[in-house]
């Protein structure tokens, strides 16, 4: 397949997958098209590469939550953020550190923030929803509307799996951490901008995007109600599909496998 196919399919993907509900993540956007100036809860996931903390410092600094939450355990995505941050601040002992908290020491040692709670137990984007409900029944906090700011592959399936238990009684609200095209650049493929903190190596990123696709089906190998039932039902274009199916000629063998050591118990 052509580069040029390549980049526009996972460009398709990556549309897809790194949903953002409001252009902009502003108070007057928000009100623009919520009639609200700022959410009940807003939740950073520890799976989104290191800018996530700046998206997230910034809307905390806007106060557009009334709640800040810090989401992440261990699981596949781990090793890849205590490298990026270590790189960043030779300083930070990130060893071991579960995704929450090295989340947390960037944000305070940055900007000052200190989130209200944090969730370091969770292994996959299951249990980031389940184990970050449980915290807000613990509290007595029942949001009526929640912000999600998650990496762009994996924040369509992170708002799926919200809705699975909150349905429609809670409005989400969806700002991928960033948002990136893939182009064809001296030969090769490239990102634009080029200068996103963290950003994925193009074979982790290609694989991210390629693992989401089997994920959101609603088929019985599928993370829908009609196979796992993980996450509610996904309506997936069908030009999605077919940009899924095309790649897949080229890089199947990059379709990330449920890994056992991370699966909810």
């Amino acid at each position: 397949m052509e580069l040029e196919k390549i980049a526009q399919n996972l460009n398709i993907l990556a549309g897809f997958c790194g949903r953002r509900d409001v252009e902009k993540l502003t108070p007057d956007s928000l009100y623009e098209k919520y009639g609200i100036w700022r959410a009940d809860c807003m939740i950073l996931f520890g799976g989104s590469i290191p800018c996530g903390g700046d998206v997230a410092a910034q809307a905390y600094q806007d106060d557009l939550a009334e709640y800040f939450i810090i989401s992440g355990g261990e699981g596949h995505t781990t090793e890849g953020l205590r490298k990026k941050f270590h790189c960043a601040f030779w300083d930070m002992e990130v060893a071991g550190k579960k995704e929450a908290d090295i989340y947390a020491e960037y944000l305070y040692r940055q900007y000052g923030i200190v989130p209200d709670w944090i969730e370091r137990d969770s292994t996959n984007c299951g249990n980031n929803v389940t184990n970050t409900l449980g915290i807000l029944r613990q509290h007595q906090v029942f949001p009526r509307t929640i912000l999600l700011v998650q990496d762009a592959s994996m924040q369509n399936r992170m708002d799926a799996g919200f809705r699975k238990y909150l349905g429609d009684c809670v409005q989400i609200i969806n700002f991928a951490s960033y948002r990136v095209q893939v182009e064809v650049r001296d030969g090769v493929l490239a990102f634009s901008p080029n200068d996103v903190w963290g950003m994925w190596s193009m074979e982790e990123y290609i694989a991210l995007l390629m693992g989401e696709i089997p994920r959101l089906l609603d088929d019985e190998n599928g993370y829908g109600p009609n196979g796992k039932d993980f996450i509610a039902h996904v309506e997936i274009p069908n030009q999605v599909l077919r940009a899924f199916e095309e790649l897949k000629t080229e890089y199947a063998h990059l379709i990330r496998p449920a890994q056992e050591q991370y699966a909810s118990r």
